[in-house]
């Protein structure tokens, strides 16, 4: 009985996942990134934190804008990052993977040469928690970062230490999914 069980979950998730692949070819792969195209990640706390936010990334001409909020951070720098996968199933974020790096770079600053696609640096917050950024990133792929998640850490990345910059557990994550342009 446990086997047919299995049997029968299995064809209805792989049923279900090619219903899903059908439309993302409708929706998204055959949808070519232009100047304008807008996603947006809504950052939820991990357990045991209350940080919460919201990012954009926005295609322009020469590179991904990406603007945000994220409230009741511990006032100072947090670590800032795209992860692999848009998994939340973690409560502490972990299944989000590690930085995001396709061309398995080491660790860096979004300004040093070679690094984590997905090092975005740190976020600011105000004495209030509050950190409110807007970068140019001219080395993001931003058809690359859909479905990937954005992760907050509680510390400062210090844009060196291997694999991910020592800084600290996640306590934001949010997955980048397509914005609805008309909001």
């Amino acid at each position: 009985m446990k086997s047919l069980l299995s049997v029968a979950v299995s064809g209805c998730l792989a049923l279900s996942t090619l219903a899903a692949i059908g439309q993302s070819d409708a929706n998204t792969t055959g949808h070519s990134t232009q100047d304008g195209d807008t996603t947006v990640a809504v950052l939820i706390p991990t357990k045991g934190n209350d940080t919460r936010g919201v990012v954009y990334f926005r295609q322009e001409s020469d590179a991904v804008k990406v603007v945000g909020r994220v409230d009741n951070l511990s006032p100072g720098e947090h670590g800032f990052h795209i992860h692999q996968f848009g998994d939340l199933t973690e409560v502490d974020g972990t299944s989000a993977g590690g930085h995001f790096s396709p061309e398995e770079h080491p660790h860096g600053g979004p300004d040093d040469h070679k690094h984590h696609e997905g090092d975005l640096g740190n976020i600011t917050a105000n004495d209030q928690g509050t950190a409110q950024f807007e970068m140019s990133l001219k080395d993001l792929d931003f058809s690359s970062i859909i479905g990937r998640a954005v992760v907050v850490h509680e510390g400062k990345d210090d844009l060196q230490s291997q694999p991910s910059g020592d800084a600290g557990p996640r306590v934001a994550v949010g997955v980048i999914g397509f914005a609805n342009p008309n909001n």
